[in-house]
């Protein structure tokens, strides 16, 4: 029987440059919005995505 690398849990790296720093921002608007929407429901989760959020805005920042 021969081995099988499952790729589930991989993670890709973000590259350099234009296309880090558009995907940074989607995943901001992402988290924002997933913080409002979990806001109602569950104010752990909310809490969670807004601090998520709020570390990308950083990065973000010191990108710029």
């Amino acid at each position: 029987m021969q081995n099988q690398y499952c790729k589930v849990g991989t993670i890709t790296p973000i590259t350099s440059g234009n296309q880090a720093v558009a995907v940074l921002k989607f995943r901001y608007q992402s988290f924002l919005e997933k913080a409002a929407d979990a806001t109602y429901i569950n104010t752990n989760l909310g809490e969670f995505f807004n601090r998520k959020a709020q570390e990308l805005k950083k990065v973000l920042e010191t990108l710029a």
